[in-house]
């Protein structure tokens, strides 16, 4: 048997991670523990210890309620000013390459564990676009990820577009020939893959993708839901004279984005909402936004809208947003109407992208015999709704939707080595 050689998949994701090899031809995903093949991508720094924790333990570290630092969704700043900005994290002053570096390093060394070999060369999952379509940043985006897998020790990196990685996991599932589409909703973006699938392989025939994905969904849902409920709409008398204002928005969009909760923790902010809530009229709402602000509840809060969101999507019987670390008995109710208007643009920029990618690759709905899902988000309601109006006649299957990216770039990574 030849010697096993080390490139592996890796699927960073903006919510959750996975890793996968080949074995005999077969992918096969790394184990985190017991049962997890999918790792949270999630950071908590503990003030009191001064550990780092990520995954699960980080995720339990901030529902415990310990003093630190959480962070989640990094991988929606490539390609920012922020990347490269230091800030102190514990007793360091890091970038969030070094960060984002150290949990694919995690990554890394699990997979070393399980194979007993050393693993420093990565066919690494990318979503078709990180911000949009012509943006300036997509360049610097991909390079600030290359430059993580630099700090995470690995040697060589290739890339490969997420949905195009899944359809390859799919087109070798034994379906025979057949045309697809890849619908991959992550965390953080949507993206895209029309395939041909065939006894001689997988062609991929064009690939297109658009910034929204699940935090967005939590975003979209929050504002409208949650952040009434913490004063936004609020009317604020003028410091002179009888007149009055609305409540700047910003401050309540910033606290309902993932990926910009950790840096609202600032005096500015707290001195703001303190000034607002002097001349709010109705006080009680902004109250509990400077609590928020004061025991940096927000990453709570988003827990709290993302439970919700899984709740109405899965049929619970009278689902909410709970908000009792704000108030014994605060809810946010939720029903399957009220998400879906709080989804609709987003559904609409869905469907966008679904007839962009047919016009890429030239094809019509109507030559579309399979989509296929893949992506925590995908499960959500919205997204199969839409894609049925588009593909009628299609057959609609849910691939395994939090790993065959990985699985696909493992077979390339495979072929790599080959």
């Amino acid at each position: 048997m030849a010697p096993f050689r080390p490139w592996i998949g890796i699927d960073f994701g903006t919510s959750n991670s996975a890793v996968a090899y080949v074995v005999s031809d077969v992918p096969r995903l790394v184990h985190f523990d017991a049962k997890a093949q999918t790792l949270p991508t999630t950071f908590f720094f503990d003030f009191e210890t001064r550990e780092s924790l990520i995954g699960e333990p980080a995720n339990r570290a901030l529902l415990d309620g310990l003093e630190g630092r959480f962070m989640r969704a990094l991988k929606r700043v490539l390609g920012t000013t922020l990347m490269h900005e230091k800030r102190q994290i514990l007793n360091e002053r890091l970038t969030f390459v070094e960060i984002i570096g150290s949990f694919l390093r995690k990554l890394k060394e699990r997979a070393e564990a399980e194979l007993g070999v050393p693993c420093t060369r990565v066919v690494s999952g990318r979503p078709v676009v990180f911000h949009g379509q012509n943006d300036p940043r997509e360049e610097q985006a991909e390079a600030d990820l290359r430059a993580c897998y630099d700090a995470a020790g690995f040697t060589e990196v290739r890339f490969c577009p997420e949905p195009a990685a899944a359809a390859i996991a799919t087109g070798v599932a034994g379906h025979g020939a057949f045309t697809g589409l890849v619908v991959d909703i992550g965390g953080g973006t949507s993206d895209f893959s029309v395939f041909h699938s065939s006894t001689a392989g997988i062609e991929i025939l064009a690939n297109h993708g658009v910034r929204i994905g699940g935090t967005d969904f939590d975003r979209a849902i929050s504002i409208d839901h949650v952040m009434p409920l913490l004063g936004k709409g609020s009317m604020i008398r003028d410091v002179f004279g009888s007149g009055s204002s609305q409540a700047p928005n910003a401050i309540f969009n910033d606290r309902a984005t993932w990926e910009v909760i950790p840096f609202l923790y600032t005096a500015q902010n707290r001195r703001m909402v303190e000034d607002m809530l002097k001349l709010a009229e109705s006080p009680e709402r902004l109250a509990r936004l400077a609590t928020v602000l004061q025991h940096e509840l927000g990453h709570e809060l988003a827990f709290a809208v993302e439970r919700g969101k899984i709740a109405v999507n899965a049929g619970a019987q009278d689902p909410a947003i709970k908000l009792d670390m704000l108030e014994a008995g605060l809810a946010a109710r939720l029903r399957d109407a009220l998400v879906a208007e709080s989804l609709s643009d987003h559904a609409r920029r869905l469907a966008s992208g679904a007839h962009a990618v047919l016009l890429q690759a030239g094809a019509t709905a109507a030559q579309i015999d399979r989509v296929v899902y893949v992506g925590g988000s995908s499960l959500m309601g919205v997204v199969p709704e839409t894609m049925r109006n588009i593909f009628p006649a299609a057959e609609h299957s849910f691939a395994s939707v939090f790993t065959a990216v990985a699985e696909g770039l493992a077979i390339m990574a495979a072929q790599e080595a080959a």
